[in-house]
């Protein structure tokens, strides 16, 4: 058997035996998937297609962005 199996047997098992466990893991994936879903509608607007309204204008400034030598935050600071 290999190691990659042999790992792979060690977790499975141990995830099986687990009752607290199971608990805390569902208990973090909710909470992961309040802070990554729900908050993103609300904290999160979306950028692009609020600014620009062609798909061809919001690539344009995407690919602008992403070609610049220096990072965006530096390039905003020294105006």
């Amino acid at each position: 058997m290999s190691l990659l199996c042999k790992v792979f047997h060690f977790y499975r098992d141990g995830f099986r035996s687990m009752v607290l466990g199971r608990t805390l893991w569902k208990i973090i994936i909710i909470k992961l998937a309040v802070m990554f879903g729900v908050l993103k509608l609300f904290f999160f607007p979306d950028y692009l297609q609020t600014s620009y309204s062609s798909e061809r204008a919001r690539a344009d400034h995407v690919l602008d962005v992403l070609s610049q030598s220096e990072p965006p935050d530096v390039r905003v600071l020294k105006k």
